[in-house]
């Protein structure tokens, strides 16, 4: 049986409010975005957005846990339950993951991160351990399997696994810097920089006879 429609606008509404968002930090930023664009943007009252969250950090971070928390719990729940080997995983499902992050919404946040991140630490270092450390948390596991299975050597990544996703920080910044004016494959860029970081730590046959 079909929801009656004032039922199904309602629960619809938290996810068009921070659609709404997205749109208006994307356009001026944090700091020069105000609820009441957000509202008029979602086709609802202030009073109405408030009653869904009660700040516009909360509605920020709202953004953040509908576009961006749902890839990185995705890809952590990957990495604890794939069959791959390590290095086939990063070559693998990582690799489309990181090819579509500077394509995503994440690009629109962590320009803000960028541009506005010193004057409001608070929602820094939330979105830091929020969203940040468990990506990287993530990408160490995967890193250490294939340590432990004999596929990779012992790395600076395993401190540093930053270092995996430097190229698509990279990308982002690019392209909020140049755009279109020049172009600039991030795709083969991001392959290209995972193929020599696995190629600098994977331990090949003569080396594993090696030491066997």
């Amino acid at each position: 049986m079909a929801k009656p429609r004032f039922r199904r606008r309602k629960e619809d509404r938290p996810q068009e409010i921070t659609k709404a968002a997205l749109e208006a930090f994307a356009e001026n930023g944090y700091a020069a975005t105000r609820v009441t664009d957000v509202a008029e943007r979602a086709g609802v009252s202030k009073g109405l957005l408030y009653l869904y969250f009660k700040t516009k950090d909360d509605l920020f971070k709202a953004v953040i846990r509908s576009f961006v928390s749902p890839r990185i719990d995705a890809l952590k729940m990957e990495i604890e339950n794939t069959e791959l080997s390590a290095e086939d995983y990063f070559r693998g499902p990582f690799l489309e993951f990181a090819k579509q992050v500077p394509k995503s919404p994440a690009r629109v946040l962590v320009r803000l991160m960028i541009a506005e991140g010193a004057k409001h630490p608070d929602l820094t270092n939330w979105y830091r351990e929020n969203v940040v450390a468990h990506g990287l948390a993530a990408l160490r596991t995967l890193v250490e399997r294939g340590v432990r299975t004999g596929e990779f050597r012992e790395s600076a990544l395993q401190e540093f696994p930053h270092m995996i996703v430097a190229p698509v920080a990279f990308a982002i910044v690019w392209s909020l810097v140049f755009g279109t004016r020049q172009e600039f494959d991030t795709d083969r860029f991001i392959e290209s920089h995972l193929a020599l970081i696995l190629d600098a730590i994977k331990l090949h046959d003569d080396h594993k006879a090696g030491s066997a």
